[in-house]
């Protein structure tokens, strides 16, 4: 469970992140790419910030994380150039692809009748949990 503390350091960070990763991206000229911080979990020792990113678009996802995951120092610099009046020490930040919106397709999908077990009955296999 997490503290307002732990939520609140989470928003700070969200919001700077955004700034500099979207900032990196004008600056170096890159077009048809959105980078969006989905969620920042902060530990209870305020010592590591979990960063879940969404890539769009995907073919492009695990290329940008490896290219954020080698400047993760720069980042950090960034960013607590621009917290340091809020906050002592800036966690040290792990960056994950937010695959939630892989999730939301396919749950879209199966409503949308394209993955209907009902007519199709093949799938139920698929879904059969055992």
């Amino acid at each position: 469970m997490e503290t307002n503390r732990q939520k609140k350091i989470g928003g700070v960070i969200q919001k700077d992140l955004v700034d500099i990763l979207q900032g990196e991206i004008r600056m170096n000229g890159i077009s048809n790419l959105v980078i969006s911080v989905s969620k920042v979990v902060v530990t209870s020792d305020l010592s590591v910030a979990t960063v879940h990113l969404s890539i769009f678009p995907q073919e492009k996802a695990a290329e940008t994380l490896a290219a954020i995951k080698t400047n993760t120092s720069l980042i950090k610099h960034d960013l607590s150039q621009r917290v340091k009046m809020q906050l002592r020490k800036v966690p040290n930040l792990t960056f994950f692809i937010d695959d939630s919106l892989d999730y939301i397709e396919k749950i879209d999908n199966a409503l949308k009748g394209e993955e209907n077990p009902i007519e199709n009955r093949d799938l139920l296999e698929k879904r059969r949990k055992y």
